[in-house]
């Protein structure tokens, strides 16, 4: 996940789209695919236990929710790809909360109606788990963002302690050591009674 000394490629195309290069957006989709499967891939991994959505669904409804938005404004690689493992999540989970609700069609913020592939499927008990973790994690932010953060990378986009690290700014030390403490707050909380 590292750039080499100066911008990398990732760096330099997301400085264009902040210039106005609408061209520079679809070379950043096609350069930062394969990372942005792998994210996926690990997201739907560990979040997701019987679905039936692929990696590329979820890279491409990621790409949906972002050329929604007025600006791509991503201080560099590090950062976009921080930005898309949150979106990833937040896809899965906003699926799954409807999924436990019943509903069986999108309707939450409007976007949702065209972004979700019927094909993601969970079982009721399954979406009970990701929305009681979601809202766990969501209770984590409000004491500490940095851990709800680190475990967002780690857990649901499958970065290394070294990638969250560089992601974030903070020593692969602090990650490790914010990793642990927020195993343990969620593990306790997920296992609390109610």
């Amino acid at each position: 996940m590292q750039e080499p000394t100066g911008p990398g490629e990732v760096t330099v195309l997301l400085e264009r789209i902040q210039g106005g290069d609408r061209r520079a957006v679809s070379d950043l989709a096609t350069l930062a695919f394969p990372e942005l499967r792998r994210l996926a891939a690990a997201c739907l991994r560990n979040s997701a236990p019987g679905h039936t959505w692929f990696p590329t669904d979820l890279v491409n409804e990621l790409w949906v929710r972002l050329l929604r938005r007025e600006r791509i404004d991503y201080q560099n690689r590090a950062h976009f790809l921080g930005a898309a493992a949150h979106l990833m999540r937040a896809l899965v989970v906003d699926h799954a909360r409807m999924r436990a609700a019943g509903k069986r069609s999108p309707s939450v913020g409007g976007w949702l109606a065209d972004a979700f592939d019927p094909h993601l499927e969970f079982s009721e008990a399954e979406a009970a788990e990701l929305v009681a973790l979601a809202e766990a994690l969501d209770r984590l932010a409000a004491m500490s963002e940095r851990q709800a953060k680190i475990v967002e990378m780690r857990y649901f986009a499958g970065f290394t302690v070294e990638e969250t690290a560089d992601a974030m700014g903070l020593s692969p030390t602090t990650v490790k050591r914010e990793w642990a403490a927020a195993r343990a707050w969620l593990h306790g909380e997920l296992r609390a009674p109610g």
